[in-house]
């Protein structure tokens, strides 16, 4: 009744009930850890373009540039369970058509190990900051926030916001320039 199967059975189930519970307990020890930092975030340059749209019919579409400034300390985040930040600058704005637009602008992937102080000047947006229309324009409260998924060794991928932000108009006009 006892061979050797049933006895490597026993101790394979057991050993994984002894993981489940250390991963749990791993998990359990920061789950609840508030991982919100302050975030300085200072917008130097905005430009509007208005391009052609080439996803739709023949339409014209607001193109926005916003060079920015970042500084965050995102090191007191990092502990044990963390393996990596996903990090990313989002932009939110209301339009006649949607009541809330959100885009992102810059994104950045840091390792555990990685220097954690962010001291970015003059950085220019990752990706396209288009509008489905002409929402851009004249628009007095864009808001841009600094936000990060937390990827952990156990346990939940928590979404956190920087406390900081920062709202600004954009322009009334189109420029012509062709370079950025």
């Amino acid at each position: 009744m006892n061979t050797v199967l049933s006895r490597a059975n026993s101790l394979f189930a057991f050993s994984l009930s002894v993981m489940a519970v250390l991963t749990f307990g791993c998990f359990i020890t920061t789950a609840f850890k508030d991982r919100r930092v302050p975030v300085d975030i200072r917008v130097s340059r905005v430009l509007l373009k208005n391009v052609d749209d080439f996803t739709g019919p023949r339409e014209r579409s607001d193109l926005g540039f916003v060079t920015f400034d970042l500084t965050a300390d995102l090191q007191p985040i990092f502990d044990w369970n963390v393996k990596q930040l996903f990090i990313y600058l989002s932009a939110e704005y209301a339009t006649k058509a949607n009541s809330l637009n959100q885009v992102v602008l810059w994104d950045k992937i840091l390792l555990r190990g990685e220097n954690a102080k962010l001291n970015l000047r003059d950085m220019k947006s990752k990706y396209f900051f288009f509008d489905d229309g002409n929402g851009l324009r004249s628009n007095k409260n864009i808001t841009l926030t600094l936000s990060w998924n937390v990827v952990p060794n156990a346990g939940i991928l928590p979404l956190v916001v920087g406390s900081g932000h920062v709202s600004l108009p954009f322009p009334e006009s189109y420029e012509n320039t062709r370079s950025y």
